[in-house]
């Protein structure tokens, strides 16, 4: 029986090809859409690995704030009209660590070597 390599290891070694070998060669114009390319790559290879996770305990997250259920985007629909409605603020207990999970998350796969992300994460390890 044969396996096909998984979507992950298909971009992890486009990526290395692109960063090892064609880059470079590549000077100019060329050089920097190639980079470009990879870290796009990069972020769809964070994406696929993160985003399940990160999306189950962001609506768990929502529908322990909201008291409600639903899919992810209805719910973050209802906590964005409840915050414009005035009925949750920043001092309803557990939106801020909401909020802020939400956004690590989101650094997380965007720019993980952000340095104020970083900062963060060492600061929630102490």
């Amino acid at each position: 029986m044969q396996n096909s390599p998984n979507v992950i290891d298909l971009l992890q070694s486009v990526t290395a090809f692109l960063r090892n070998a064609a880059i470079p060669k590549l000077s100019g114009r060329e050089a920097f859409d190639a980079r470009v390319a990879a870290n796009v790559l990069d972020i769809i290879e964070r994406e696929l690995r993160l985003a399940p996770d990160m999306a189950a305990a962001e609506r768990d997250s929502l529908r322990q704030l909201l008291g409600t259920d639903g899919n992810l985007e209805a719910l973050n629909r209802q906590l964005c009209e409840a915050i414009a409605a005035g009925h949750i603020d920043l001092e309803t207990p557990g939106l801020a660590a909401h909020l802020w999970a939400v956004t690590l998350n989101t650094l997380a796969i965007d720019q993980p070597a952000y340095s104020s992300y970083r900062a963060a994460l060492q600061a929630m390890e102490q």
